[in-house]
């Protein structure tokens, strides 16, 4: 389950996301069905995305019966001026989300996004003091080329240091870029694929002419999907096809498609209806021709939101999500 729908709208970068009550509502009926992966990040709505999430497993589940992860952000211009090292500030940010957490550990630590003011080593050295504090067991990246998790994972060997385990990156029916490097480079590292966005923010859940809260206010996801909604449109229609063939929602169809290529697909939720139909995907088992008639269609696509912007130029700009968004405290 996804998280970054939790949280005080009023405090964050999103006006759609869902308050403390129902987010604790989500969660417990994801509890219910089998869901033990929660992801969030200290990013989502200041913090309070981590606060809600603490809550309700502290209500509703066992600790040690679920799989918690969460990310840290790139260090802003005001901690780069003020001297303060990645290493520093991996601590700092792991230390504000355990206390928004209410947790003694995380299970998985994220590296949210590729920081070009950052020596990585900094950024590694830092989850390794966490790890061997006991407040991380593993570590993760999202938002990254596939030469930037070998180069990393080769400077953690050498020093010694724990190798991210697990990819968040953004794939899934109608971005499939990944699928040139870094998935080739996963499957053969046995490095786990825990894409987001694997819905495209409605977008494979949603007949033709149908919309989202998300997409009408977001325009972060709108960024992401309407510059190729032309050759999108291809592909959503395959899934409409077989979803009404099968006599299963589109989100089964697209949630089935991606969990024959990653791990654990990051699926986010604001409704019961979006935990109970994203678990029904499970069971779903598409066949090869199901397979090759949802792939057939899709054409190349230029990288869209974090990924376009992870480029040597970042370290003049200020990413998206740090541009847009709040640091938690």
């Amino acid at each position: 389950m996804g998280c970054m729908g939790f949280g005080n709208a009023q405090t964050g970068q999103h006006s759609w996301t869902v308050d403390e009550e129902a987010s604790k509502s989500i969660i417990k009926r994801g509890l219910e069905l089998g869901i033990n992966f929660y992801d969030t990040a200290i990013a989502y709505q200041a913090g309070t995305s981590e606060e809600y999430l603490g809550k309700a497993i502290k209500e509703y589940a066992k600790r040690d019966e679920v799989v918690i992860a969460t990310k840290f952000l790139p260090r802003s211009q005001e901690e780069i001026a003020n001297g303060i090292s990645g290493k520093e500030h991996v601590r700092n940010s792991l230390d504000a989300s355990l206390s928004h957490l209410g947790m003694d550990y995380v299970d998985l630590y994220i590296y949210h996004m590729w920081d070009w003011n950052t020596p990585v080593e900094e950024y590694l050295a830092g989850m390794a003091e966490g790890v061997k504090s006991g407040k991380i067991r593993q570590i993760g990246i999202a938002n990254c080329f596939a030469w930037q998790l070998a180069e990393a994972n080769a400077i953690a060997k050498e020093n010694g240091w724990p190798e991210f385990v697990s990819v968040q990156n953004h794939y899934n029916l109608i971005m499939r870029e990944d699928e040139r490097e870094m998935k080739v480079y996963a499957d053969e590292r046995n490095i786990a694929l825990t894409p987001y966005s694997a819905l495209a923010a409605g977008c494979l859940s949603k007949r033709p002419g149908e919309t989202s809260k998300r997409l009408e206010q977001d325009a972060y996801a709108r960024l992401k999907y309407d510059a190729s909604a032309d050759k999108d449109a291809k592909v959503i229609a395959r899934v409409c096809e077989i979803a009404d063939a099968r006599k299963v929602s589109m989100t089964e169809v697209s949630l089935a498609w991606l969990l024959t290529k990653a791990a654990s697909p990051v699926v986010g939720a604001t409704k019961i209806s979006h935990v109970e139909g994203a678990v029904s995907a499970v069971d779903l088992k598409l066949t090869d021709d199901d397979i090759k008639v949802l792939e057939e269609f899709y054409e190349p696509h230029f990288l869209s939101g974090v990924m376009a912007q992870n480029t040597p130029a970042a370290r003049t700009t200020e990413q998206v999500w740090i541009k847009n968004g709040k640091y938690a405290k």
